[in-house]
Formats: structure tokens, C-alpha cells, sequence
């Protein structure tokens, strides 16, 4: 059982193997291909870091339920898909290709959850889909596209962050 407000409670380091999976809204922006460009570039961007741009895609992960907004294959990912990025305490610090809506790098950047949270909200995700915070059903599977022609696919919606 999670304590009321943890996160407010806890640092993100001395948080629980249950608290720190709590703390995932869901919204699967993670699972979005992103590519990083160390040029300047014209087009929507999230972050600027050592000037590298990260770009966004509604291209997702072949593995992601869209409609869900889950990894179907959760458990082997990091396996199954080497690029992918499990988040953790350790690698916390290099999360700039993370949205600036996610949970993990707000509470990191000390801007508190957003309003729309799962959990400011009973645990339900809907007021977060109802909020377009999710990739729900604005994706295209990796696998039904021409990854060569990637800019095609460059989404500005996956920036959102509402509060």
C-alpha cells in the first residue's frame, strides 16, 4: 500500500520499487521514437541540451498497445528491444529526451505532478487521456513505416504539458 503523497514525502531516490513504478502516468510518450540531432534544425522540439535537439514521432514502439497506452511485453523490454531506456534512480540525471509532461522528470526538475495525474485522480487514467497527455490512439506502429523517412512522422502534440 502506497503512502498518501509520497512524492512529496520521499525523494526520488529513497522512493520504493512500488513507489517509483507509481509514479509512471501512463501516457507512454516513452515509447515514441525520438530522434536526436546535434544540427539546428526547423520543427517542433522538446529540449536543448549541449545542442542536441530532440525531435518527436507519433512512430511507436511495435510492442505498444496504443489504446492502452502499455507495453505489451513489459517485463522482457530492455530484451526484446535493446534501445529502449528503462528509467531508473541511476540514470535519472540523463533524462533530457524524456517529454517535460513526464512524471519522473517533473518530480526531477522539483515541478510537482501535474493535475492531471493518475494518482491525483483515484488511480484512473482517463482524466489524463481526456487531457490528450497520452499517446492513446495517436500512433503508428514502427513496423508499418519507413523509419528512413522519419521527419514525416514528427508530432508536436507529444510536448503538451499542461501545468
Amino acid at each position: 500500500m502506497l503512502t498518501e503523497k509520497f512524492w512529496e514525502q520521499k525523494s526520488l531516490e529513497d522512493m520504493s520499487t512500488q513507489e517509483w513504478e507509481a509514479l509512471c502516468d501512463g501516457c507512454a510518450k516513452c515509447c515514441l521514437n525520438k530522434f536526436i540531432d546535434d544540427e539546428e534544425q526547423e520543427g517542433p522540439t522538446d529540449y536543448i541540451a549541449d545542442e542536441e535537439t530532440v525531435y518527436y514521432t507519433n512512430i511507436a514502439c511495435k510492442y505498444l498497445n496504443s489504446h492502452k497506452c502499455e507495453c505489451t511485453v513489459y517485463d522482457q523490454r530492455t530484451v526484446l528491444v535493446p534501445d529502449c531506456v528503462k528509467l531508473t534512480k541511476e540514470n535519472l540525471k540523463d533524462i533530457f529526451f524524456m517529454p517535460t509532461s513526464c512524471s519522473y522528470r517533473r518530480l526531477y526538475e522539483g515541478r510537482g505532478l501535474p493535475s492531471w495525474h493518475p494518482l491525483l485522480n483515484g488511480g484512473k487514467k482517463s482524466l489524463m487521456h481526456k487531457k490528450q497527455m497520452s499517446v492513446r490512439n495517436k500512433t503508428i506502429s514502427e513496423d508499418a513505416v519507413d523509419m528512413e523517412k522519419f521527419e514525416d512522422y514528427i508530432v508536436s502534440w507529444a510536448l503538451n504539458d499542461l501545468d
